[in-house]
């Protein structure tokens, strides 16, 4: 074990964001969650909305064309992942999970599978169960806190009914649906009101919304985070693994089997890549990569895979020449052997 720790200055780095928002039901939390992610990354065709609300994530479509995985019961938290990692492979730069209470109070969902595990496996002792599912929902969360896209959470809240001053019963939200301390994993979380659908920052690692007043989700609040995230220094162990996911996503030949291991992985596909780009990758230089995965993002897996082969027919093409101009020089290195031959025997003659 290495005891060695090394101390440095502490440097604020780019980093995808993991956004939750809670709210009762009508509080508008789909809609504000696709305003987010369209403000952040400015492209719907880049988004991609986990439906486990029967539908109703297709209900805002008008809005642009962003991409829809719908996710049916069992709520367990491996389908979770499994469609987080769909849209990941399918290229996405933001993933809407809506809802994420499903995994924790859904059918099939971790209290659900609690009280199965426990009846079938330690005669109804739950407490054994959480042994088990535990570990099952931890997964879930690092899958968000370690995806390579934006993470965009709805949770619902329950209910209360509270009676105002002017004697009218409104209905609030009290405690969102998911295990205790699930927004802390977050870097911000916003917490939505049924009635005029204003937002509050509840936990905010930014610092740009803690101390702001209720105000509507818009596009331009994901357009401000955006900007507070790429205002920070690229991280280059995140732009490697960036990297290696566009190159998966576009599926060049002699990509496949790419090695988990970012710096592994960026080996074996280094050549490619660069054919693709047409340039050298700055792999020291945070800066100049971060500007090489913007460009490589705007290729589709059809232009890449033409590059590719039209790089590779030059190269065949080019070692074709090398190889006559190479027999060339061998045929006359043999041609002017065989004259001075022939002098040499001419003169033996004479």
């Amino acid at each position: 074990m290495n005891n060695t720790f090394q101390l440095r200055k502490a440097e604020r780095k780019q980093a995808k964001l993991r956004i939750g928002i809670t709210g009762p039901s009508g509080s508008g939390k789909t809609y504000s969650a696709l305003l987010l992610a369209y403000g952040i990354t400015g492209d719907w065709d880049k988004i991609a909305l986990i439906d486990t609300e029967n539908g109703s994530g297709e209900l805002y479509s008008d809005l642009g064309p962003y991409n829809v995985i719908t996710l049916t019961a069992p709520y367990s938290p491996e389908r979770y992942i499994a469609a987080i990692e769909a849209a990941e492979n399918a290229g996405m730069e933001a993933i809407i999970i809506d809802s994420a209470s499903h995994e924790w109070e859904g059918k099939g969902g971790i209290l659900e599978l609690v009280d199965a595990v426990a009846n079938a496996k330690f005669r109804g002792n739950t407490w054994a169960a959480w042994s088990e599912l535990t570990p099952r929902h931890q997964k879930f969360i690092e899958k968000i806190t370690t995806s390579p896209t934006h993470i965009i959470t709805t949770t619902r809240a329950k209910t209360d009914s509270v009676m105002t001053d002017d004697n009218k019963v409104k209905k609030v939200g009290t405690k969102e649906i998911q295990r205790e301390g699930f927004e802390y994993e977050l870097t911000i979380s916003f917490t939505l009101d049924r009635d005029q659908h204003l937002a509050v920052a509840s936990k905010d690692r930014t610092g740009l919304f803690i101390e702001r007043d209720p105000f509507l989700i818009t596009a331009e609040t994901g357009k401000e985070l955006r900007d507070w995230n790429q205002s920070a220094k690229p991280d280059i162990s995140t732009l490697k693994r960036e990297l290696v996911r566009q190159a998966n996503r576009l599926d060049i030949a002699d990509i496949g089997g790419v090695p988990s291991d970012p710096n592994d992985a960026l080996a074996y596909i280094k050549d490619t890549v660069q054919v693709v780009l047409d340039e050298e990758l700055e792999t020291k230089d945070p800066e100049k990569l971060a500007a090489q995965v913007e460009r490589l993002k705007q290729i589709s897996p059809e232009e890449a895979k033409k590059r590719y082969k039209e790089s590779k027919e030059k190269k065949e093409q080019k070692e074709k020449q090398e190889e006559s101009v190479a027999d060339e020089i061998e045929l006359d290195a043999d041609t002017g052997d065989k004259k001075d031959e022939k002098v040499k025997s001419n003169k033996d003659k004479k």
